[in-house]
């Protein structure tokens, strides 16, 4: 006769607790790196219908003055690289944002309060913003530049060259097309940007960052700063070493960061209608952020 086993229940795994979830820290992105804000802020981020979906990091005027730092630092590599080669790394981000697609869809639908389709549908237009602006890259000079009829022995030639670091201010109701549809073309052009997210709609901004610091995007060119519009604007605006300016999400700040804007003599394009949705938008959020440099040399006859 087999001996019969009572198998019973050890106590001790009615009592462990519950596995906790690692929560993500949203951060702020300069200069390639993801730094808390330096006044040890965040605020807190809601749905369209109240539910809290996290806290993003509150950067402060100081965080500002760092990332245009970083964006200077690293506006002679990236202008000086070839156009080919810029095009290749915006395309790498396309890359990654389709490998993320899921996590991206899921923030946007949180965020702006869409269905899954159209979340879907708003990922897939800002991939394809960047496979768009990374085959503009070699053709900006043929367009914008070219050889111009003179009276005179001489050839004369337009090339244009990027104005520098730009501020930008990510729409406020387009949490990641309208971001994209603003970034892109501003780095596309070998600028350097310091963005400021959309205070309401912050956290796919986050995701986008994550996703360009494993794109092949050298640190600094693309800056992401979350926090109060109000509070990053002006020292932004202001910033002399910031030689352009981007007001798409300045809303009823727009003609305060103007005139502001203007005691450094900075280009600034104002805002205009939000098409983020157009597939072909050209150069016209491309050319506002160039420089026309004409040369003279002399030809014999």
């Amino acid at each position: 006769m087999h001996e019969r086993t009572t198998v019973t229940e050890d106590p001790t795994l009615a009592d462990k607790p519950q596995r906790i979830g690692v929560r993500r820290t949203y951060k702020l992105y300069v200069g390639g790196a993801f730094p808390r804000s330096e006044s040890g802020r965040s605020y807190p981020v809601t749905s369209p219908a109240g539910d809290h979906l996290a806290n993003a990091a509150l950067a402060s005027r100081k965080d500002v003055r760092d990332a245009v730092v970083a964006a200077r630092k690293a506006f002679p590599g990236w202008s000086g690289r070839t156009a080919y080669n810029r095009g290749q790394i915006l395309y790498r981000v396309a890359e990654m944002m389709e490998g993320r697609r899921a996590q991206f869809a899921e923030e946007v639908a949180a965020a702006e309060g869409s269905g899954a389709a159209e979340a879907q549908a708003l990922v897939s237009a800002a991939v394809d913003r960047w496979v768009y602006y990374a085959g503009w890259t070699d053709k900006i000079g043929q367009v914008l530049g070219g050889v111009n009829p003179v009276s005179g022995p001489y050839l004369n030639l337009s090339e244009p060259e990027p104005a520098g670091v730009v501020g930008v201010l990510a729409p406020g109701g387009s949490s990641l097309l309208g971001l994209v549809s603003v970034l892109a073309p501003v780095i596309a052009a070998g600028n350097t940007a310091v963005l400021v997210a959309s205070e309401r709609l912050p956290l796919p901004a986050v995701t986008l960052a994550e996703a360009l610091a494993t794109s092949d995007l050298p640190g600094g060119v693309a800056n992401i700063l979350t926090g109060r519009l109000a509070e990053l604007a002006p020292p932004l605006a202001g910033h002399a070493d910031v030689n352009a300016l981007d007001l798409a999400g300045a809303g009823s700040l727009a003609a305060e960061l103007e005139a502001v804007a203007a005691t450094t003599l900075k280009r600034v394009l104002r805002p205009g209608r939000d098409d983020w949705d157009d597939p072909d938008p050209g150069l016209s959020r491309v050319k506002p952020f160039m420089e026309i440099k004409t040369v003279w040399h002399p030809i014999g006859r």
